[in-house]
């Protein structure tokens, strides 16, 4: 098992030592502090390097000639999609309208 100290761990992660020291601190990155210097074990440095590989995707697979066949679903009744806007605002509307209409104030006029 190979340790590291912070000149070295900085030039095998290629960031600055004192972002390696304040990563460190914080506990972003292993490493330990034994009196006043800083060991790291290589292989810890290896599997944080690792942890921030991104997640592979996976690939879109496109069958030739199926692209624009129908839903096959049980449950689908009507094709399209969502309402048109204008519906939707006018159900909100009508759902946020005051419950009561507004009544008229009892003064009288001349």
């Amino acid at each position: 098992m190979n340790t590291l100290n912070l000149l070295q761990a900085s030039a095998f992660l290629h960031i600055h030592k004192e972002e390696l020291r304040k990563r460190a601190k914080q506990g972003l990155i292993p490493g330990v502090k034994i009196g006043r210097a800083w060991i790291f074990l290589e292989e810890d440095l290896v599997a944080y390097i690792r942890a921030h590989y991104p997640e592979p995707r996976q690939a879109m697979r496109v069958t030739l000639g199926k692209e624009y066949q129908s839903c096959h679903s049980t449950s689908a009744e009507t094709p399209g999609g969502s309402a048109s806007r204008h519906r939707q605002e006018s159900a909100l509307d009508t759902l946020l309208a005051p419950a009561t209409k507004r009544r008229r104030s009892g003064t009288t006029t001349n």
